[in-house]
């Protein structure tokens, strides 16, 4: 019946957005001088005989990557499509050292050079990775993060001091969709294939009149998600049901004044059903969870250009609603027969952010004799979110009586919300025809406040500061070089999950009351890159080499306080005094022929951490889910005839799957594959596999006690997607 449902109002939301788009077209057409025509790159064109040029829309002002003094990695629409990427858990495979945290039905959490959460299940979000989509600010929610009529996906590494601030303190991720096109244009994409996929979208754009454009686009996919729950005989007890719905207009009232709407609404309503006591695809729980989120999000941003000065405004507002739940035990009552062991957990959050930033920016070239320009801004971020936590379960030992007996029904009800509001400048100077200089500040200050139905309060505040020096040389025609020192910050906050504790009830001395709060972490990095494209434009590689330290990082140890209870497995945040992390990042793109295309992306990493006195058993160790080395290879061939095949090798050494226990995932390698054809510039077919050789790889696990009844430690590991095939039509004009 839900399918049903959400089949409906999918199909009933997709024929009012494309007939709304259509008319809206249509008039915009009917007072357009003479014909119209479209050009669109897609992978139906024929092959440009060289490589596109990359262009970095997340800083502060638009700029050719080989421009940039930092390390950017950029997967554009051209390269989506031709791709089986459809969500961007699956995208980070294309960027060097970049990993995620599989804790949930989607990726919420990613870990850049090693820094990054695991986890927030507490809530009181305080990310080390920004994540924005369409200037909105997503961090810690990551589930967001569809692909479908996305233009481009830009990973910035390194700390962004200057640019984002206490959200980026190891990175950035910002996903921009597809903009309003000149002239009428259209997408629609079907989806079939194993593990009952089926998705659809279309997508819709150009012209309102002489002095705006639209696009909209709505995307509906569903999978079972790859498991069977062997106690209710289901399939779809992990299943995913996502809907989005992406809208854009950009208007343009004078020559000097620009003004861009973006609006989302996507529907996350997936099933969680992840873990198996014998760490398989086969489930036993009798109460599978849900991993859901809701959001409705919009944003605008005006750019005015001045005489002697342009002035950046850009709003972002969300409302996201979220539920996450699941089956603490893992099991039903004949599966634990004879004892009774009966546990859920549910989360419902409910988050609302408000963001505003101003910027000044001088003309290029209005100081330092022509050779240097400034910019001047202030952001504002307010969040304030409300969270429902429950934990409810029974257990009965007949062998123990009972004194084993254990009965648990804790919710807890809480608010919390945080304010940010910062300053910001830059100054870039050209110190000659071929060397510049880049000098950015950041001052930032943070107040928050929590309290619950316990009568817990906590109200922290934090004034940080962050920035970055960078040199750029232009050596020659077609190579460039930088070196870039940057710092960057993190707010500090409090253990929700240790709130109301009786701490002479655990067994863990090492926490104790000190715990509950934790201080802000600093990163400062030193990196260097080279970037070249060679002069027939047939070949582009760029390569950088970091060095960074952290201060007082912040790092969640995983504790389970009472036998028994698997509710009582939770994390607790303190600062290890220091660490390290270096490493090698690099892209290379080759039109060997004009039939055939060669991609590598490879990160090499080493992180320690270096001093932490209230858990010195980890010093020496790596930091969790930073495999050593990253990569992902590509190679694609066309005929004339339109047919194409292309190959995907991806894959990641072994990394810690958490801080509480000495345990590592395996290395592994996928193997993509995809065959079509295109027909003229419109219609494509193709066929295609993800993880064609089957291959079991691990993207979460946890080492603690879950059987009775002597609970011993043991490690439950979560599994990757297995292989899937499929098809793929499409159709665009």
């Amino acid at each position: 019946m839900r399918l049903v449902e959400r089949s409906s109002r999918a199909a009933t939301s997709l024929a009012a957005t494309l007939a709304a788009a259509w008319s809206w077209a249509a008039l915009a057409q009917s007072h357009d001088a003479g014909p119209s025509s479209t050009s669109i790159s897609s992978s139906s064109a024929s092959q440009p005989q060289t490589l596109d040029e990359i262009v970095v829309t997340a800083d502060f002002r638009d700029a050719k990557v080989t421009d940039i003094p930092a390390s950017v990695s950029v997967i554009d629409a051209a390269q989506l499509r031709a791709t089986t990427i459809e969500h961007f858990e699956e995208a980070i495979r294309e960027v060097p050292n970049l990993n995620l945290s599989g804790e949930g039905s989607r990726a919420r959490y990613f870990q850049l050079r090693g820094v990054g959460e695991l986890e927030q299940y507490d809530g009181a979000p305080n990310p080390s990775l920004g994540f924005i989509v369409d200037d909105i600010d997503f961090s810690g929610l990551g589930s967001i993060g569809t692909l479908y009529d996305v233009d481009r996906v830009e990973v910035l590494r390194g700390p962004q001091g200057t640019r984002y601030g206490a959200n980026a303190l190891g990175g950035l991720i910002y996903i921009r969709s597809a903009d309003p096109t000149p002239e009428l244009s259209a997408d629609f994409k079907a989806d079939g294939g194993t593990d009952d996929l089926r998705a659809l979208g279309a997508a819709v754009g150009g012209p309102l009149g002489d002095k705006a454009g639209f696009r909209l686009s709505l995307h509906d996919f569903h999978e079972d998600g790859f498991r069977h729950n062997v106690f209710l005989g289901r399939n779809d007890t992990y299943g995913r049901d996502e809907l989005g719905l992406h809208g854009k207009v950009n208007w343009k009232p004078s020559d000097r004044v620009s003004v861009d709407f973006a609006g989302l609404y996507v529907d996350v309503d997936n099933g969680y059903d992840a873990w198996a006591i014998d760490n398989g695809f086969n489930t036993y729980s009798d109460k599978p969870g849900k991993d859901a989120q809701r959001s409705t999000a919009g944003s605008v941003r005006v750019q005015a250009q001045l005489e002697k000065l342009d002035i950046v405004s850009i709003t972002g507002v969300a409302d996201t609603h979220a539920t996450f739940s699941f089956d603490a035990d893992w099991g039903n009552d004949a599966y634990w027969a004879p004892y009774t062991y009966d546990y859920v957990t549910s989360n419902v959050r409910d988050r609302r952010t408000y963001s505003q930033e101003v910027r000044v920016l001088s003309k290029p070239g209005a100081i330092a004799n022509g050779r240097g320009d400034w910019l001047v801004g202030v952001y504002a971020l307010d969040l304030d979110e409300t969270n429902d936590h429950l934990d409810l379960g029974t257990y009965r030992d007949p062998f123990c009586g009972a004194e084993c007996d254990l009965d648990l029904d804790a919710p807890v009800t809480s608010h919390y919300d945080a304010t940010n509001v910062a300053v910001f400048g830059e100054v870039r100077l050209g110190l000659s025809e071929r060397l510049d200089f880049t000098a950015g500040l950041r001052a930032e200050q943070r107040d928050a406040h929590y309290d619950d139905s316990s009568a817990v309060r906590f109200d922290p505040r934090d004034g940080m500061t962050g920035g970055e020096l960078a040199l750029s040389w232009r050596l020659a025609s077609g190579r460039s070089a930088y070196v870039r020192v940057a710092r960057g910050y993190k707010a500090g906050g409090f253990n929700i999950s240790l709130a109301g504790v009786d701490f002479s009830t655990i067994d863990n001395a090492v926490i104790t009351p000190n715990e509950l709060q934790f201080g802000p972490e600093y990163l400062t990095s030193v990196e260097s890159g080279y970037r070249f494209t060679s002069a027939n434009g047939r070949l582009s590689a760029e390569a950088d080499v970091f060095y960074a330290r952290r201060e007082d990082e912040q790092i969640k140890i995983p504790l389970q306080l009472r036998l028994g209870d698997p509710s009582s497995f939770l994390f607790v945040t303190t600062n290890a005094e220091r660490a390290t992390l270096s490493g090698v990042e690099g892209n290379f793109d080759w039109r060997a022929t004009e039939r055939l295309d060669f991609s590598a992306a490879v990160g090499l990493l080493d992180t320690k951490i270096e001093h932490f006195s209230l858990f010195p058993e980890l010093e020496g160790r790596e930091q969790a889910h930073a495999p050593p080395y990253t990569f992902a290879l590509g190679a694609e061939y066309r005929v004339p005839s339109g047919w194409f095949a292309r190959v995907d090798l991806s894959g990641m050494g072994a990394f810690f799957y958490d801080y509480g226990y000495d345990i590592k995932s395996k290395p592994y390698t996928l193997t993509n594959l995809k065959v079509g054809r295109d027909w003229g510039r419109h219609w494509n077919a193709s066929l295609w596999a993800r993880n064609v050789f089957d291959t079991r790889y691990f993207v979460r696990g946890f080492y603690f006690g879950n059987q009775p009844p002597d609970f011993e430690n043991e490690l439950y590991t979560r599994l990757g997607d297995p292989r899937q095939y499929g098809f793929t039509l499409r159709y665009r004009f």
